[in-house]
């Protein structure tokens, strides 16, 4: 099944459901990567230098027979890579066997110290992450922008990023507005405040997470599952229908082949079922006192989000 497609602020397009391969082992990665192309409709593939397995989804792509021309894919400049974009640009592209991502997306709004103690996660004597906080995000960004313009990278973008840091530390600065920010965004964490102001800027909301993380609490939610059963659909469906719906680009997350095809599935199929109230019935769970971030790192830094921390059940 083929997923509708949604333009950019630059003119290109995103399929609106995408397969992410965060947590995805890399010897189960290849395998998914390459299913969720050539047999479940996906053309939308999201990744990360951090994940540690760029590698296997190139093989995936390779081993699907889907021609790159033809897949969106993604992925996302590591926090002790701030001060050298393009070196770690072209890491990413090597590690793919591809020579340009239709998306790069800053991956957190955080520069670790590059010469730290650990190639991912740095951290200080005192155990809290080294994080350089005289770092301006606009560096980041115009080495973003920079990389655009070459021709590397079809769109550029961020992720993890709250309106504060948009309106204060970047926007005021760029020469090129991000296309997306991808954030956590489900049921229990909705961001309506964000995601209407991103796309009042322009920029397409990403979630990640949709169903949650690992043991959520999203897929037993009576409103949802009373809905699935109202359209015949499963409260997977309905979960990542709702986002669907309201244009969010939604990154699904399996291994496994059954799953990987009804998630792109039942969320296209309850994306047009859904009616106006339904959704607004959904938008008002986290409100009614089920507000949960799902996914919190420890990196001692206000990213300016609303509710955070409140009720964190993991850490990425």
């Amino acid at each position: 099944m083929a997923s509708p497609k949604i333009k950019l602020n630059n003119g290109v397009e995103i399929p609106i459901v995408g397969l992410g391969t965060w947590q995805s082992k890399p010897e189960e990665v290849i395998t998914a990567v390459e299913y969720a192309l050539k047999e479940a409709g996906y053309r939308h593939i999201d990744c990360a230098w951090a994940y540690d397995n760029e590698k296997e989804v190139g093989e995936g792509i390779r081993r699907s027979g889907v021609p790159r021309s033809e897949i969106f894919l993604t992925s996302k400049l590591w926090c002790t890579h701030h001060n050298r974009v393009e070196a770690a640009l072209d890491e990413t592209l090597a590690n793919l066997g591809t020579d340009y991502l239709d998306l790069y997306l800053v991956h957190w709004p955080i520069h670790l110290n590059p010469n730290g103690n650990h190639p991912k996660f740095p951290t200080r004597p005192d155990g809290s992450r080294d994080v350089l906080t005289d770092w301006k995000i606009r560096d980041t960004w115009a080495q973003m922008e920079a990389v655009l313009a070459k021709g590397k990278v079809r769109a550029i973008g961020v992720s993890n990023f709250s309106e504060r840091i948009l309106e204060q530390d970047l926007l005021p600065y760029a020469k090129v507005v991000p296309a997306v920010d991808q954030v956590e965004l489900h049921l229990y964490n909705p961001q309506l405040k964000l995601v209407e102001y991103l796309k009042s800027k322009g920029i397409v909301p990403q979630a990640y997470s949709p169903l949650g993380s690992t043991n959520s609490p999203l897929l037993q939610d009576e409103t949802a599952s009373a809905l699935a059963q109202k359209y015949g659909l499963s409260t997977a469906d309905i979960l990542l229908g709702y986002l669907v719906a309201k244009d969010i680009v939604t990154l699904t997350k399996s291994v496994n082949p059954k799953r990987i095809k009804s998630n792109i599935e039942g969320a296209l199929a309850a994306a047009k079922k859904l009616t106006k109230e339904d959704i607004e019935k959904l938008d008002g769970v986290a409100a009614s006192g089920k507000q949960m971030r799902l996914i919190q790192p420890p990196w001692g830094v206000d990213l300016g989000f609303d509710n955070w921390p409140v009720r964190v059940q993991g850490r990425n």
